[in-house]
């Protein structure tokens, strides 16, 4: 029995690697640091209807501020219905921007949240296995695994990625903002704001990232797994 659940909580671990990972990869990204680091880019194309790269990064950093405030949506929405614009006196986002980014923060406070189970499920499952000597191989084991099941996923993403990236932001939208409020205009601040260069930029960071990470925890696994005794 104990060595059933030693497995059970070793297959857990393996399968919580993926999700903790890329989380807290997405969750490094989505820091006031990245839009500099992308605007800053002298390849990064400039927007055609007027805003300078200051801008931008000003304007995208009170957006940044709204994701990751701890206020409820209703209440941190209000952070980007009073931006206006740079130039004149309109508001910066129409009625359909800010709903979209309504969705995006509950979408991200619920990954947020998904983040912190996820690592509390690895520091449990891992205690539990390399406590007891005669289990602290599986925990090894399931190092190794989880290390290696992401950089499999990652990769295959990353192909899926490479192959086509409109079909994966558009499936990727699809699935995570099925109202369909997702789509504007080019013209929109949202889109002069966000790219597609942009987005296309941070999820190949965001899976070079975690895939680094994956491979080094697979090796440390493997390692540590052999050693004798």
């Amino acid at each position: 029995m104990d060595r059933l659940l030693a497995n059970i909580v070793r297959w857990v671990l393996v399968l919580a690697m993926p999700v903790f990972l890329v989380l807290t990869s997405a969750r490094l990204l989505v820091s006031d640091w990245y839009p500099g680091y992308e605007y800053s880019k002298a390849d990064f194309p400039p927007d055609p209807y007027g805003f300078t790269q200051q801008q931008r990064l000003q304007l995208l950093t009170g957006v940044y501020h709204y994701l990751n405030s701890p206020q409820p949506v209703d209440q941190g929405i209000q952070m980007l219905k009073v931006m206006r614009m740079p130039y004149g006196n309109g508001p910066l986002f129409n009625p359909d921007e800010v709903s979209h980014m309504v969705d995006v923060k509950r979408v991200m406070d619920s990954a947020w949240r998904a983040q912190v189970a996820s690592a509390a499920v690895l520091i449990v499952g891992f205690l539990f296995l390399l406590v007891r000597p005669a289990t602290r191989v599986m925990a090894w084991n399931a190092l190794f695994g989880g290390g290696f099941l992401t950089a499999c996923l990652l990769l295959a993403l990353g192909l899926f990625v490479v192959l086509g990236f409109d079909t994966f932001f558009t499936q990727f939208h699809e699935v995570f903002f099925p109202q369909g409020n997702w789509t504007f205009d080019y013209s929109d601040s949202l889109i002069r704001l966000l790219p597609e260069r942009f987005f296309f930029d941070t999820f190949a960071l965001g899976a070079v990232a975690t895939l680094v990470s994956a491979v080094v925890l697979a090796v440390i696994g493997f390692v540590l797994g052999r050693r004798p005794g």
